[in-house]
């Protein structure tokens, strides 16, 4: 499934969001709250993350061959997804096998993920952005922040988790936070997006 993700200023689409959903014969559609840590666990991420990724990127490039003006499809990576040392060679084969420019793909990940082993979560970050590969950091606010690390990132974006969108009108401390996020995100030269 995609999700589209809307510029406010201009009401345009600018990106969308892969989002996997398993289509169970017998159960339904199954959210991934229900399998995805369970593949975490067992392995079974990498593949279902490979996957997703090959898929998201081809249908971005038939969305162009059909005519629409290219943009941005974000594709979420697990933990596990992210230490794979083949990480690097894989998404390149997929936007060599696809066509797509790699400025059409964005890969989010969380932040406890490039926490794990911050200088060679860098290494890596660095080598997809060579590639001009997008980097978002999802769930912004809700991980195990580090401020200091987050200047040394080469990311593109923030994505204000929706914890703190929800109640934004409402809440005045959640509208404290995300004026602070967007704040510490322009002075970054970030982008933000709410998720």
């Amino acid at each position: 499934h995609y999700q589209p993700q809307v510029e406010i200023s201009t009401g345009r689409i600018i990106g969308a969001e892969a989002l996997i959903r398993w289509q169970s014969p017998d159960l339904g559609l199954v959210s991934p709250a229900d399998f995805i840590g369970l593949a975490e666990n067992n392995g079974l991420i990498v593949p279902i993350g490979d996957w997703t990724i090959r898929e998201a990127c081809t249908q971005n490039k038939k969305w162009q061959d059909e005519g629409l003006s290219p943009l941005r499809v974000s594709v979420n990576i697990s933990p596990r997804q992210f230490e794979h040392p083949d990480l690097i060679e894989k998404v390149e084969r997929v936007l060599n096998d696809t066509g797509l420019s790699p400025t059409c793909l964005e890969l989010e990940l969380t932040e406890s993920s490039i926490m794990q082993n911050a200088e060679r979560a860098i290494a890596t970050l660095r080598k997809l952005k060579k590639m001009k590969v997008a980097i978002s950091i999802d769930d912004f606010g809700t991980g195990h922040s580090s401020l200091s690390y987050l200047k040394s990132f080469p990311i593109d974006r923030l994505k204000i988790d929706q914890t703190f969108i929800r109640e934004a009108t409402t809440d005045p401390t959640d509208a404290a936070i995300i004026m602070a996020i967007i704040t510490l995100a322009q002075n970054l030269t970030l982008k933000v997006i709410a998720e």
